[in-house]
């Protein structure tokens, strides 16, 4: 092999090697990059807004808020405009949920949640299924996950009905916890003792 083709085929492998390198780094981007939080806030409040109702007066909505403090649920009133289907008005409790307190109180949802998908079965089931980002930002521990949970069960089970009990998923899957603790394999049913009779 002559010189000009050794140094030929060095350049090429060169070339190579950078296109390489170049591939995995935009494929990481396209399929593993995780959008700011900042988007993922404006994405829910845009999603709110879509599902307000145009027609309906606000109503006094009832959230649940983890107080790790007391160790148990602090209700927070909230006006919402009802949308019309019981699954639209799950999504507006979730996505009040998402944005948080009003009051200081720590969320039940970290505030990069993405809703996927909500289903409500006719014997009052709802399926609720949220981004990997619902796995992050929690206080270790089991008590700490479980008031997470309870704040959205409490939540949905006091502002609409029709809920009687509430499965949570992960990218369309079941998980076993929701951050090591907190069993999640199975449906949960509202708890009302968990909520602070403190005013």
């Amino acid at each position: 092999m002559t010189r000009r083709a050794k140094v030929l085929m060095l350049i090429l492998l060169a070339v190579l090697a950078v296109a390489a390198i170049y591939l995995r780094v935009l494929s990481r981007r396209v399929f593993f990059d995780v959008p700011h939080v900042g988007e993922e806030v404006a994405r829910a409040r845009l999603s709110e807004a879509a599902l307000q109702s145009t027609t309906a007066s606000n109503q006094t909505a009832t959230l649940y808020f983890p107080s790790d403090n007391q160790g148990a649920l602090i209700a927070e009133r909230r006006q919402i405009a009802w949308a019309e289907s019981d699954t639209d008005r799950i999504r507006q409790v979730l996505l009040a949920l998402i944005e948080g307190s009003h009051q200081g109180h720590r969320r039940g949802l970290p505030s990069a949640t993405t809703i996927r998908a909500v289903f409500l079965t006719s014997e009052g089931t709802a399926y609720l299924d949220f981004s990997s980002e619902a796995l992050a930002d929690f206080t270790p521990g089991i008590a700490s996950e479980c008031l997470a949970v309870y704040s959205v069960v409490n939540s949905l089970a006091t502002n609409i009905p029709a809920v009687k009990k509430v499965k949570i998923l992960v990218q369309g899957q079941e998980v076993d916890t929701l951050h090591g603790h907190a069993d999640l394999s199975d449906s949960f049913v509202p708890d009302p003792a968990r909520i602070s009779s403190a005013p």
